[in-house]
């Protein structure tokens, strides 16, 4: 199967959030178990600064707006995979982020920028490509690449598409007049098409035109065809039936690897886990935690938001520390969260330490030395940190949404709570206690989530079958 992958940013080139990620993982994967998969991407100027070289492989002089841009072809760094590049530098060679400028305002014209990414996707899976490979299906992700299976079904080409959300609260709405712009027909301005609440919606456009629908969870899959998580879209969702399906998100198993991770100076498996200990004293010298063998230390590594829990964290800290827990927290979001947090170390030096920013490297050390780690999400379409806590013996108390829901089993790999409200999560965290009191079945939910699969290798195959059966059908 030959796969075009279709996104705004992917590791290590570009990243913003969860979506580099996946993009930056599973298109290797997929090459991994046979199928041809290549990326497309915008040519911002991070992007070309990190590739050893590109090669024009065609042009394009009538994308919308007028934009005129060439195909750049390249190769991902590091895994290999092909990647295609769309350098047209008057829509990405700017200061700032992919969607954002240097001030943290979006870019006024990102319907042009993101609509030309979504059209040259279309004519690269069309009938009419100017590329010699041809994709049998035409992947898209997220909002800024939602007009590409319009664009193919708009013009009359059938090839498969299938569009994945990845956080269906970012929906690339803009204001009607923008059709015109973007060379769209009038009658696709409908409710059964692009029109969304008087507004034209690109991710609403991808659901509605793509043949399948994937989500990055199962859990996530069931949750968004209904309100609240639907947010305004549960109707086209629940309409989907089985063209809408959730398939988990893998972790990086090698940079997330307590044994050989180098931003740790300890190592640890499963079957040395007494050497973990040895993680918890560094982490605790590092942020000026006091030395207690009987503190448990619980970890939280999120952005600073009410959507994060952050609030019900914040609710019940001061009975966390007071049962004997120690907290570690690492993130930056909105101020007077983060003025809340810094409020909290200071009541309680040296058993609640918190860094306001973001530092990769303590990251790590927090998933390593920590023995708990919260995770009390409103809502989480997937979720990162609730794997690398699995996969490092770190207990996680998760909010049963989404993919926390699906990747931890309470009472056996951890401890998963609802609702999403300051008692329930006190009332795990009582289990917490309980547990850690217990230290033979402590380590035995340590080992169990440690023997836990959350490898891209999972996830590919279930794509691939996916791809497989869009094919057949």
């Amino acid at each position: 199967m030959q796969i075009l992958f279709a996104t705004s940013e992917a590791l290590p080139l570009i990243k913003t959030g969860g979506l580099a990620d996946v993009s930056g993982a599973l298109p290797a994967a997929l090459r991994a178990i046979g199928v041809d998969c290549r990326l497309l991407l915008p040519g911002y100027p991070a992007v070309l600064a990190k590739l050893k070289y590109t090669r024009p492989v065609a042009r394009f002089d009538d994308l919308p707006g007028g934009v005129a841009a060439r195909l750049l072809e390249s190769v991902q760094p590091g895994v290999g995979v092909p990647l295609y590049v769309l350098d047209a530098p008057d829509l990405y060679d700017r200061a700032g982020g992919p969607y954002q400028d240097a001030t943290g305002h979006d870019h006024a014209d990102n319907a042009l920028r993101f609509a030309v990414l979504s059209q040259v996707a279309a004519r690269l899976a069309s009938l009419g490509s100017p590329l010699a490979w041809h994709p049998d299906i035409l992947h898209c992700n997220d909002w800024q690449t939602g007009l590409a299976p319009a664009y193919l079904r708009l013009s009359g080409d059938l090839r498969p598409t299938v569009m994945t959300v990845h956080n269906l609260a970012y929906q690339g709405i803009f204001p009607p007049h923008t059709l015109s712009l973007l060379n769209l027909p009038a009658h696709a301005f409908s409710i059964a098409g692009l029109e969304y609440y008087g507004n034209l919606s690109f991710l609403k456009a991808g659901l509605y035109y793509a043949d399948r629908v994937t989500t990055v969870s199962p859990s996530y899959a069931e949750e968004i065809r209904s309100e609240p998580l639907g947010m305004g879209m549960q109707g086209l969702l629940a309409g989907k039936g089985e063209h809408l399906v959730g398939i988990l998100n893998g972790i990086d198993t090698d940079a997330w690897n307590p044994a050989a991770d180098p931003f740790l100076g300890c190592a640890y498996t499963a079957e040395t886990l007494a050497d973990k200990s040895h993680c918890k004293r560094a982490l605790r010298r590092e942020i000026g935690l006091v030395e207690d063998d009987t503190a448990p230390l619980f970890g939280m590594i999120a952005r600073m938001t009410p959507q994060k829990g952050m609030d019900l964290v914040l609710s019940i800290a001061d009975e966390l520390v007071g049962r004997g827990g120690q907290l570690a927290m690492l993130g930056t979001g909105d101020r007077d969260i983060e003025a809340a947090v810094r409020a909290l170390a200071q009541r309680h030096p040296g058993h609640v330490a918190a860094h306001i920013g973001y530092d990769e490297g303590l990251s790590h050390r927090i998933e390593a030395g920590a023995d708990v780690f919260l995770m009390p999400s409103r809502f989480e379409p997937c979720g990162l940190n609730q794997m690398y806590s699995l996969r490092y013996g770190t207990v996680p108390v998760v909010h049963a949404t989404g993919g926390l829901r699906d990747t931890v089993d309470d009472g056996v790999t951890g401890f998963v709570f609802a609702p999403a409200e300051a008692d329930a999560l006190r009332d795990a965290i009582e289990r917490v206690f309980d547990l850690w009191r217990r230290p033979a079945q402590w380590q035995a939910m340590m080992r169990a989530g440690m023997r836990q699969d959350f490898s891209w290798r999972r996830s590919a195959a279930a794509y691939a079958a996916l791809y497989q059966s869009l094919l057949g059908a």
